[in-house]
């Protein structure tokens, strides 16, 4: 995660503190899975992981999901890009994520 954080993106990760990994029952920033989070204008843009490349994808999906909910509660931010990186399915998820629409 990188150091030069702006305020929204402080906020977003702030919120994410509440996403909690579904199989461990415990949040995915204490368990380090989020990789980046950027704002540009009302957009953000945030990438994770998972703990193993072949989580099932209904667990992958389900905090991509969770992210973009969570990120979408910060004030001023009305488009969420969520990416999931390292995954077997990663291309697949990503494809999924961004036929969602943000409200």
């Amino acid at each position: 995660m990188r150091s030069d954080l702006t305020v929204k993106e402080r906020e977003i990760l702030e919120k994410l503190k509440e996403v909690k990994d579904p199989e461990f029952g415990r949040p995915i920033y204490e368990r380090q899975l989020i990789d980046d989070v950027r704002v540009t204008g009302h957009a953000a843009t945030i990438e994770f992981h998972l703990t193993v490349p072949f989580c099932p994808d209904v667990f992958a999906t389900y905090i991509g999901k969770e992210i973009k909910r969570k990120a979408l509660e910060v004030e001023g931010i009305k488009e969420v890009e969520v990416r999931v990186i390292g995954h077997n399915n990663a291309e697949q998820l990503n494809a999924a994520f961004r036929a969602e629409h943000s409200p």
